[in-house]
């Protein structure tokens, strides 16, 4: 009788055992899959946060809208506002069957002449392409410079009476430092094969020689830069001594020399001008991977012997 006791009470105490066993793994695994799904919820919400998916913004509309596309901040190869994002998305803007009409709205100090030349380029292809689609521009801030040259393609330009548009004209800035070297006993070793190549070097002397080479080129440049201004905007523009001497003037002076056309806002343009209210923004939004990507590539490059990401380069600003 003993014994089947001790068997009835070990059967007893091995079931219960088994069973908080049981209820651990049970409890451990609830835990785990409530993890998974908390990390999952931050994932996602920090992927949409940080914009990793990148790429465009568009609503899906059943009806005819204006179409728009955002050229914020330095154009550049490696900027929000490169030759590629705004050409792609101008692209798609006029491709799309509903568009009546396309707003490219401008806040840009300006920047490379060769990324503004692409797009000012690719503008009038696309007007041609579509003659029966405007292109406005609408002026936030600023327009002046690289970011004039890219609005000058346009059929019409607005402005905010306070915007700041122009400054026509092009630069190449820099530093010299061989006072700063002397006074530091620094030498400067500048080895090099060809008689130019050490073209504008800021550590060496200036040569007379470089810098007239280099305001010729700027100067051809910038009569590039006067013939897009005087065939986009024809008979509206009323030339003035100043006009391409790289003043900058309020959107107000702007209409009346003919650097712009009247006052208006994006949602003014679209209703009133565009006939279509409805608003889709076909900007290419870069992603976070993608932003960090480009910085890294810059990083590693500046670092590389032979590379850099800094240089004397020629600006429309």
């Amino acid at each position: 009788m003993s014994e089947q006791n001790n068997n009835w009470e070990r059967d007893v105490l091995e079931k219960l055992a088994m069973s908080a066993i049981q209820e651990q793994r049970r409890a451990r695994h609830w835990s785990i899959f409530f993890k998974v799904l908390t990390f999952g919820y931050l994932f996602i919400l920090l992927f949409l946060f940080m914009g990793w998916v990148g790429g465009k913004t568009e609503a899906k509309l059943g009806g005819k809208h204006t179409a728009l596309v955002d050229m914020m901040g330095v154009i550049s190869a490696d900027s929000a506002a490169s030759a590629d994002n705004i050409i792609g998305s101008l692209q798609d803007a006029f491709e799309d069957k509903k568009t009546q009409g396309v707003i490219l709205r401008i806040n840009s100090p300006g920047g490379s002449p060769v990324q503004s030349g692409y797009i000012n380029d690719e503008i009038k292809r696309l007007r041609a392409k579509y003659p029966n689609i405007p292109l406005y521009v609408v002026v936030e801030d600023i327009c002046a410079s690289g970011g004039y040259y890219v609005a000058s393609a346009a059929d019409k330009i607005y402005v905010n009476k306070a915007s700041m548009v122009g400054s026509i004209g092009v630069l190449m800035d820099g530093f010299g430092f061989t006072g700063t070297m002397e006074k530091l006993g620094v030498e400067r070793r500048l080895l090099t094969a060809g008689e130019n190549k050490g073209f504008m070097d800021p550590f060496s002397p200036m040569n007379p020689k470089h810098q007239e080479f280099v305001k010729g080129m700027l100067g051809e440049i910038h009569q590039q830069f006067i013939a897009v201004v005087k065939q986009g905007r024809g008979k509206r523009l009323k030339e003035t001594p100043d006009t391409f001497s790289g003043l900058i003037w309020t959107g107000q002076k702007s209409i009346e020399m003919g650097l712009a056309d009247e006052m208006g806002s994006l949602e003014s343009v679209a209703r009133d001008v565009i006939k279509a209210e409805n608003i889709v923004d076909f900007t290419t939004h870069e992603g976070f991977a993608e932003r960090i990507a480009k910085k890294f590539g810059a990083g590693v490059a500046s670092v590389l012997p032979g590379f850099s990401t800094q240089s004397n380069g020629v600006s429309l600003r």
